[in-house]
């Protein structure tokens, strides 16, 4: 029997709970269904709404009905539209008499936002933790780097010379990015929605704010119609999701690109890489490909909760249950790539030589001659037209470039150290930039900025365990 089948003649058609139910995929909300029925109990003990033994046996039911999940030994029954249902079920069957007052001056509204915020802070702290280990195997791949350089790269031609190291740490940023995103959405998901009811909060003297405290939450709801028809934090951290899944693609692509024999900037280990079915030469990048593709599917999770959301009336809709499965898979498949990119990251091999002499083709110093003759009291689009001019030169007549700025009148011999191989790289000095000076202080500035991340995770999860 469902919870609602008072109201109703008869039971619902087989059709309408194959459409309604969403137990198949809300049972990972279980343990949070069960710490906010134990707070919900202790709050109605407190309001006088459960005397001490009626309270004590339904905290007795929701442990076992815990065990019981925890064990595999749960069975669940058709009539279990959700995992809410199952579980009261479960724990009137255990409880008796006092089983029925465990859903006093609650709905199941306040009840799934609940649950489901309870989750996000938990979840969403996880994969910051896990964000941090590839941003520490990047860190360390770059701390082993030293002084070893290859192209920079705009439009994917050859641009300037940057050292590894420098190239590396562009990916720990973008991700240093997603992890305060992460957090931040955290905490615009800890405030605590229970005691709003259906919608319009209860007459029984229920404390929200004291079932909030008890739960770990930051906050109790200031609006009861909001408090369960808000996704707003499901959206957010989808998007969040979402665009660590972009930046995790990028890696992704890069790692195609290194790995491939026209590149051959990377070598795979074989425990992080594929083979052919038919091909034997093979070495597929799978993983970095997966973690491309994967990118697709959380941008699709952020249209769909977006258009879930955007026209909706106040108060709950049904709708909102569909919010539910693009975030969990958004977190699933965000996980999965994260483990596998720092898996193949710390592993994979670098041909330094191959991307040494990528990078020293001498054209690629052509904005160090420029800027050597802007230091000179050139105007710099003067200074860039008359290398450029030497660039094309030196292409269309097959002739070095060296001889063309040795006899060109503004540059001659004392330019042509710039174009010695590993010069350029090493001219760049600005702070942020690729040189050695500026990646060394950069080096210091992200091992501090992990700290920092690593503070706040962890404060996140002794946070999201407040309330277990």
């Amino acid at each position: 029997m469902t919870l609602w089948q008072g109201r109703l003649g008869e039971g619902p058609a087989p059709e309408l709970m194959a459409i309604s139910e969403s137990v198949s995929f809300d049972r990972r909300l279980a343990m949070d269904d069960l710490a906010g029925s134990r707070a919900h109990v202790r709050g109605l003990e407190r309001a006088g709404m459960l005397d001490g033994q009626e309270a004590a046996i339904l905290l007795a039911a929701l442990e076992h009905v815990g065990e019981e999940l925890a064990g595999d030994q749960f069975l669940f029954r058709p009539t279990d539209e959700d995992i809410h249902t199952a579980i009261e079920r479960r724990v009137t069957e255990i409880a008796g008499e006092a089983g029925a007052k465990l859903h006093t001056g609650r709905s199941r509204n306040d009840q799934v936002a609940t649950d489901l915020r309870l989750w996000c802070k938990r979840e969403l702290v996880g994969v910051a933790r896990l964000v941090l280990q590839l941003q520490q195997a990047l860190l360390e791949r770059a701390e082993g780097a030293e002084d070893a350089y290859l192209p920079g790269y705009t439009h994917l031609q050859r641009a300037q010379p940057v050292l590894l190291a420098h190239h590396l740490l562009a990916h720990g940023w973008a991700l240093a990015r997603d992890v305060e995103r992460l957090l931040d959405a955290v905490a615009r998901a800890d405030v605590c929605p229970l005691g709003a009811g259906a919608l319009a909060g209860s007459s029984l003297p229920l404390d929200p704010e004291w079932v909030a405290a008890e739960l770990g939450f930051a906050s109790r709801f200031e609006n009861s119609l909001d408090a369960v028809s808000d996704r707003d934090f499901v959206a957010e951290a989808v998007f969040a999701l979402s665009l660590l899944g972009v930046h995790l693609s990028r890696v992704g692509e890069e790692v195609a690109l290194w790995s491939s024999e026209e590149f051959g900037f990377l070598h795979l280990d074989d425990a992080w890489a594929t083979g052919s079915s038919m091909l034997p030469q093979k070495k597929n990048p799978d993983v970095a490909e997966l973690a491309r593709g994967k990118a697709g599917r959380l941008i699709g999770h952020t249209g769909a909760v977006l258009t879930v959301l955007k026209g909706l009336p106040l108060s709950y809709n049904r709708d909102l249950q569909e919010c539910t499965e693009p975030l969990f898979d958004a977190v699933s498949q965000v996980r999965r790539v994260l483990v596998a990119l720092t898996g193949l990251i710390s592993t994979a091999t670098f041909d330094l030589p191959r991307m040494q002499e990528a990078a020293d083709g001498q054209a690629a110093a052509a904005v160090d001659l420029a800027e050597w003759l802007v230091e000179r009291g050139m105007p710099f689009r003067q200074a860039h037209s008359t290398v450029a001019a030497l660039v094309r030169d030196s292409l269309q007549r097959h002739v070095p470039l060296a001889e063309l700025v040795e006899a060109h009148p503004a540059l001659g011999s004392e330019a042509l150290p710039l174009l010695e191989p590993g010069v350029a790289v090493t001219r760049r000095s600005t702070p942020g930039g690729a040189g050695p000076g500026p990646v060394a202080e950069q080096l210091a500035r992200f091992r501090k900025r992990l700290d920092l991340e690593a503070d706040r995770v962890r404060s996140g999860e002794r946070a999201g365990a407040g309330g277990r």
